[in-house]
């Protein structure tokens, strides 16, 4: 009976030690406070901040926040001009990370080899990463100037006329899409080559012996191996996708027609020039849930490709 007592006192004992925090758990929390307390205070109350926001209303500037609940959702998604930036974001989402990366590849492909050549070009295929956003949207405003851009001058001596590149709704969002292929393909470029580092020789010279011409060495050796960095390029355009708007300052604004008008540009306008706080904060929470959900859905298909790679 007493060993009994002894046992069960020291399986309590046991259990309470067991939850007790450790001094390396304190200290690791206590290196980690200050990180913490600036996200705590730039991240997360911010969010509740804009959260709170959408679900008020302030009927002038200085009044007080009247509660309106899912009033500015309502708004926000009935709003013709939320729904055309929406679809314009899906369209240039596709028609610019898609092209980014079969680029980036064949670029990382062709200049696998180290030498002084492929040096050179990597340094250039790099460059536009280097030239912020807003300058490069001023080179491509003037390629872009009707009748008299570098890009129409060159089409003339063709013999060719070029559409209004930035005054057709129909062609205005394509010559922003290819503005953002040249400035990020180079930077997409350098995770491919170190992915390709990691495809063993072995396999390319196996494939060759057995006949397999470059197709499939790239079908089934390089991109099963390059599948870690096709999906984390992937989270990195996406979020670029939502979260990069300097080009439409400085190209269209918007137009024509609300034609460019993005996700992002869409919250500045409702937040700085119609004054709609209420309204900008409910697309901010609209583009953080997508923004979620494209990580969540891309790390979840680096998790499966990594344990594929381990299997």
């Amino acid at each position: 009976m007493a060993d009994a007592v002894l046992v069960t006192g020291m399986a309590t004992q046991w259990r309470v030690a067991k939850w007790r925090p450790r001094r390396t758990t304190l200290l690791a929390f206590a290196m980690l406070s200050p990180s913490l307390l600036f996200l705590a205070l730039f991240t997360y109350w911010p969010v509740v901040e804009v959260a709170w926001q959408a679900l008020h209303n302030q009927q002038k500037i200085g009044g007080p926040q009247v509660y309106v609940g899912l009033d500015n959702f309502l708004k926000l998604f009935g709003d013709a001009a939320f729904r055309k930036a929406l679809a314009n974001n899906l369209v240039y989402a596709f028609g610019t990370v898609v092209p980014s990366l079969v680029l980036a590849l064949g670029f990382a492909m062709a200049l696998a080899k180290s030498n002084r050549v492929n040096t050179l070009l990597r340094a250039l295929f790099f460059l536009p990463v280097l030239i912020p956003l807003v300058a490069a949207a001023s080179i491509f405003l003037f390629l872009f100037l009707p009748n008299v851009g570098l890009l129409d001058y060159h089409l003339a001596k063709l013999a060719l006329s070029g559409p209004n590149w930035l005054g057709d709704p129909d062609v205005a969002l394509y010559s922003i899409m290819g503005l953002t292929i040249w400035k990020n393909a180079g930077y997409y470029m350098l995770f491919f080559l170190a992915g390709l580092q990691a495809v063993p020789a072995d396999a390319y010279e196996a494939a060759i012996l057995d006949g397999a011409g470059p197709w499939q060495r790239l079908r089934y050796i390089t991109l099963p191996y390059l599948k870690p960095t096709i999906g984390f390029v992937l989270v990195i355009g996406l979020l670029n996708v939502v979260t990069q708007v300097d080009h439409v300052f400085v190209l269209t604004k918007g137009g024509p027609s609300d034609s460019t008008n993005l996700l992002l540009f869409y919250v500045y306008q409702q937040a700085v020039e119609s004054y709609d706080a209420g309204r900008a904060a409910a697309g901010t929470l609209v583009m953080l849930a997508l923004l979620l959900a494209i990580t969540a859905s891309s790390l979840r298909t680096l998790e499966r490709s990594f344990g594929e790679r381990e299997a």
